[in-house]
């Protein structure tokens, strides 16, 4: 029958029921697991065990990792305050892991020193509303430092007390670009 006398299907069920392929794959397929799971049976000549070398040595380089990321963190000696300015008074220095370090003190004692020049300028309740925040920045640093004396692994504390750096950090910014707006125009 040539293709153009085949009759058309009209419904799914007059198609053939079994089909057979024009050449099947499954015994060609078959054979070749049944040969790799034969090579993976076979014992090797000499078994390699490198399973307690590789955790040994694992294990010593976590060590070492351990104890140089350690030395970095390591408490530091108890020193001056932070900075001279009356609105800094009392902040200790603590663990070397809650202190700023000396690019951002440098910075903060900068815009610190310039701060009451700088508030000059500004209308006095935007004077009063900024050592206010200051004040109580401060006051909740020296709260969380006391808290830091008494449980000095508390992450959650060295986390507020890193966050209270960045707020006290946004106040003397902001009181600084407000400033050099202002002289601007």
């Amino acid at each position: 029958m040539s293709a153009e006398q085949e009759p058309r299907v009209r419904s799914v069920g007059e198609l053939p029921q079994h089909v057979a392929p024009a050449r099947d794959l499954w015994p060609g397929i078959e054979a070749r697991l049944h040969e790799t799971s034969a090579e993976e049976a076979k014992p090797t000549s000499r078994p390699v065990r490198w399973g307690l070398p590789v955790a040994v040595g694992s294990l010593a380089a976590a060590l070492v990792l351990g104890v140089w990321i350690g030395r970095g963190f390591a408490p530091g000696p108890a020193g001056p305050t932070l900075s001279a300015h009356p609105m800094a008074a009392g902040l200790e220095l603590l663990d070397a892991t809650y202190l700023p370090d000396a690019q951002y003190r440098q910075q903060r004692d900068a815009l610190l020193a310039s701060l009451d020049s700088r508030l000059a300028g500004l209308p006095p309740e935007t004077q009063q509303k900024v050592k206010a925040d200051l004040a109580t920045i401060h006051d909740s640093m020296r709260d969380i430092q006391s808290a830091l004396g008494r449980a000095p692994g508390d992450a959650l504390l060295g986390e507020l007390l890193i966050n209270l750096y960045h707020d006290e950090m946004r106040v003397l910014t902001s009181v600084h670009d407000t400033r050099a707006a202002r002289a601007e125009t």
